[in-house]
């Protein structure tokens, strides 16, 4: 196997796609914070796109490593060892796997190591973009809209002199920036949020004037906050992943990815620091965002939640396995044309039905074999984000809500942590309160409508939702899910 390095990348086999252009004459211009797969199979790519074009070598990347635990600290070290370079593996449904080699990142820090010097990079006037995915949870506004500043992992980084979360380096880089003249720089959040880019102005704004009231100001008058909507199915990879990947790449990576072949990035065009020529490579700018977010939240991210819990409880791992149960499939489809598409206003151009159609294409991938159980985790923080705004327009106009007590039940009983065959996972849910956690568990099935993640819902409001509720989730103890989803799918 051929190691990936600055040495060995023009001897790679031919068949491995390289970047073309020069990575010794690319200087970050966007630092991005929070470097996951989805990152590398999606913002770096299109920032490998654009660099190949003249007079875009200064919009390279800087990656930031924010967490501080292992993993982080190994990924940190293997981009290093790489050169920063890695491969993606592009599956297609019906095609031959494209294997591509990544340069667009061209620096790697891993702020644990060195926060105050990992602001002072922030501060560098030749980044002008500082793009995020930090989960939909990470950012801690509340249904309410509501950033709260007394969470205790908010609280003490205020106090904090050299701050460790994403919005005390953020911050403290901006402040740098004021008072040396660098000017701002766009804040761009390439999470899975409604509006993503208010709910980052209000979480950074919150946090500002928590610290400086006066900087606060300067930043809401100087610093831009678009909305974006993001869109490519990449799986987590696991070791064996790994060695599956470098097997049929005959690469030796450390950290390669891999995803489907479709991509999507939808911008709100509004950068206060200028930004690269992305919609020369496939990206999509617009006035509004809304329309395109809307659409992939509540369908896309609903199908993934509904078939990711429903799934593992049944007993399924991976999504190509599940889209073989005609009535799984059937559920979506339901979902999608009863309770999803009748709320929706398509962005212009787009036909609701065909694209609920090709996700069900691209479900059925088996080349992405995407984890139901990655789909599953978080919860607690993505029902609300993806399922939320359906139920309550379901319930609003009294029309049948059997999917979406279905959803909220598969929710309640997932989190007991085993599937109808008794067989144990580990529940990774980062934002489950203890009072969640008592409540999932109380004997009186109902209770679990009070947890955090329905905050706001009003599902408590409506006795024939909570009966219809309580009933379906007493049937999956019973006569498990399968049994439950057909009756789920019949109408009764």
């Amino acid at each position: 196997m051929t190691a990936i390095n600055n040495t060995t990348l023009r001897h790679l086999p031919p068949d491995i796609l390289v970047p073309a252009y020069e990575r010794g004459k690319v200087t970050p211009g966007i630092a991005h914070i929070s470097v996951g797969n989805f990152h590398r199979a999606h913002q770096a790519v299109y920032m490998d796109r654009v660099l190949a074009r003249p007079g875009q070598s200064d919009w390279g990347l800087l990656g930031i490593g924010l967490m501080e635990n292992d993993a982080e600290a190994t990924k940190a070290r293997d981009m290093a060892a790489q050169d920063c370079l890695y491969s993606v593996t592009e599956c297609a449904p019906d095609a031959p796997n494209v294997v591509r080699v990544i340069g667009s990142i061209t620096e790697y820090m891993y702020a644990p190591a060195d926060r105050a010097a990992t602001i002072a990079r922030l501060a560098d006037p030749a980044i002008r973009i500082v793009s995020m995915t930090v989960t939909e949870g990470g950012y801690y506004v509340d249904e309410n809209g509501v950033f709260p500043i007394d969470h205790p992992v908010i609280a003490e980084d205020l106090k904090r002199d050299v701050p460790h979360t994403v919005f005390g380096l953020v911050t403290e880089a901006l402040r740098r920036r004021r008072e040396s003249g660098a000017g701002p720089f766009t804040v761009l959040s390439c999470d899975n949020l409604p509006q993503n880019g208010h709910v980052a102005r209000t979480a950074f704004l919150t946090w500002a004037r928590a610290r400086d009231a006066g900087l606060a100001q300067w930043i809401e008058e100087n610093v831009t906050f678009p909305c974006t909507m993001v869109d490519r199915i990449t799986p987590a990879v696991h070791p064996d992943d790994v060695r599956r990947l470098d097997a049929e790449s005959g690469l030796d990576d450390r950290i390669p990815v891999f995803c489907e072949d479709f991509i999507q990035w939808v911008v709100e065009d509004k950068f206060c620091a200028g930004r690269p020529e992305l919609d020369a490579v496939g990206v999509q700018f617009t006035d509004n965002v809304q329309p395109y977010e809307a659409v992939k939240l509540h369908m896309l991210n609903a199908s993934h939640s509904l078939l990711g819990l429903s799934g593992v409880l049944s007993g399924y791992r991976i999504v190509s396995e599940i889209m073989a149960d005609l009535n799984e499939v059937t559920l979506v489809e339901q979902y999608l044309g009863l309770d999803a598409e009748p709320l929706l206003v398509a962005p212009p151009g787009m036909a609701l039905p065909e694209y609920g159609r090709r996700l069900l294409h691209r479900f059925r991938n088996r080349a992405i074999s995407d984890q139901l159980l990655r789909i599953a985790s978080d919860s607690t923080s993505k029902l609300p984000m993806f399922i939320k705004s359906t139920a309550m327009g379901v319930l609003a106009h009294d029309r049948p809500a059997v999917r979406i007590a279905f959803v909220v039940a598969c929710y309640a009983e997932y989190l007991r942590g085993h599937d109808d065959q008794g067989q144990a996972y580990t529940i990774v849910e980062p934002h489950l309160t203890d009072e969640d956690r008592k409540n999932a568990a109380s004997p009186r099935l109902e209770d679990a409508l009070e947890m955090s993640a329905f905050a706001g819902w009003e599902l408590q409001d409506n006795p024939g939702f909570v009966a219809t509720y309580v009933r379906l989730r007493q049937s999956i103890r019973d006569r498990g899910t399968r049994a439950t989803l057909a009756q789920v799918i019949a109408g009764s």
